[in-house]
């Protein structure tokens, strides 16, 4: 005898894997960590710094 599935809450769950599949992949490809963000940020800081030092008056 067959196993009886509500349709309803497979179709739900499909959903939902599918959803968080695109959200890992996001993730990956947009998201940064806040120490990355920091660093990038503090050498950007540090370039401008050194630029603005060479600027002639």
């Amino acid at each position: 005898m067959a196993e009886i599935i509500n349709l309803r809450a497979a179709r739900k769950a499909k959903e939902k894997a599918e959803t968080r599949a695109q959200a890992d992949a996001n993730a990956v490809k947009f998201g940064r960590r806040k120490g990355d963000k920091a660093l990038e940020a503090a050498r950007l800081a540090q370039e401008k710094r050194a630029l603005d030092g060479h600027e002639r008056e």
